[in-house]
């Protein structure tokens, strides 16, 4: 279980859920979701729910039903806070029954952890950062040659796909490791990480998150790094650090 009351937990983590809303997504001047705060201008889901001990937070699309969408944030208004993010808050299951009446809807759910800014974490790694002249360099090259293979291959298929700011763990001249602004805002941003399936478990996520944390361009804001419940791996990564859990979501699509 993991429980999110505990001597770590503070009032400030709701603050940061908050944070974490307005980095995550666009949001309209209603109050709406109008899309996911990244570069492929991804679409949102219909509801979106956050919570920690402090509070919870529910969010609705833009283009859902007014009717349904008063109905589905007074649903989330009952439920008590968010205690522990292993059991699924009451008020999903009428949610996603709210959000059916059109087309099936489906509930995910996440962690978020805290990532310090300037975190520590011994490594042998060699690690470029997007804003070095070696990164530069790196870009250019694949810029002119076009990506390898095993990249194209796991969804970067061009020099855009280095979302900034950006760093990565190399082997020779391979990347092995990526950490990237999955979102970006004016307050906060979320790590993305990716490691190709040769190097794994080697602590390499590990190693370009904390790299990645350090960005000066990211100082001022608040750091996140967000996992799925099925993401074992990622978790592994998030306990590695020390990173502290904050709170959990529901996105229902």
């Amino acid at each position: 279980m993991k429980e999110l009351v505990s001597s770590a937990a503070t009032a400030d983590d709701l603050r940061l859920l908050h944070v974490d809303i307005d980095t995550g997504y666009v949001m309209a001047a209603s109050g709406r979701i109008e899309r996911v705060n990244d570069p492929d201008r991804s679409s949102a889901p219909r509801a979106f729910l956050t919570g920690c001990p402090f509070g919870n937070i529910a969010r609705v699309r833009y283009d859902v039903d007014d009717r349904i969408a008063r109905r589905v944030l007074e649903v989330a208004a009952k439920e008590p806070p968010w205690r522990d993010p292993d059991v699924v808050p009451g008020c999903v299951g009428g949610i996603v029954e709210l959000l059916s009446g059109d087309k099936p809807a489906e509930a995910a759910q996440y962690l978020i952890y805290k990532l310090p800014n300037g975190l520590r974490y011994e490594h042998s790694a060699a690690i470029v950062r997007g804003d070095s002249a070696e990164g530069h360099e790196m870009l250019a090259r694949f810029a002119e040659r076009g990506m390898p293979n095993y990249m194209h291959d796991a969804g970067f298929k061009g020099v855009g796909d280095f979302w900034e700011p950006w760093c990565v763990a190399l082997d020779g001249e391979q990347v092995a490791s990526m950490c990237f602004a999955a979102r970006l805002g004016k307050m906060g941003a979320e790590a993305g990480v990716y490691t190709f399936a040769k190097y794994r478990g080697q602590g390499l996520a590990a190693a370009v998150t904390v790299a990645w944390s350090s960005t000066p361009s990211l100082n001022r804001r608040a750091l996140f790094y967000s996992t799925s419940m099925s993401n074992r791996s990622s978790q592994r990564v998030a306990a590695r650090l020390g990173l502290r859990l904050i709170g959990a979501s529901v996105s229902i699509g």
